[in-house]
């Protein structure tokens, strides 16, 4: 595969994993996530390890990593919704 593809690639993988991370710290600083909604996130964290799932069977290291890391934030991004929710 050519080189500047797989930079595309990555920069789209650090970009969809990390969009996350404002979320989470906005939910820890206010201590509130009322407008979160669970059922999408739950169903986000569903196909994300479907994803995870794929990578495996494919052996695709970026796709397993970077699903991975997004699964991890989506369910802290739950798991902070039950508590301030």
């Amino acid at each position: 595969m050519h080189p500047s593809i797989e930079i595309l690639g990555a920069a789209a993988a650090f970009i969809t994993t990390f969009c996350w991370l404002p979320q989470i710290l906005k939910i820890r600083r206010e201590k509130k996530a009322a407008d979160i909604s669970l059922v999408t996130n739950g169903a986000l964290a569903g196909g994300i390890f479907l994803w995870i799932i794929y990578g495996a069977l494919i052996g695709s290291w970026p796709v397993i990593m970077a699903n991975t890391v997004t699964f991890l934030f989506i369910g802290a991004i739950v798991a902070l919704k039950l508590r301030y929710g």
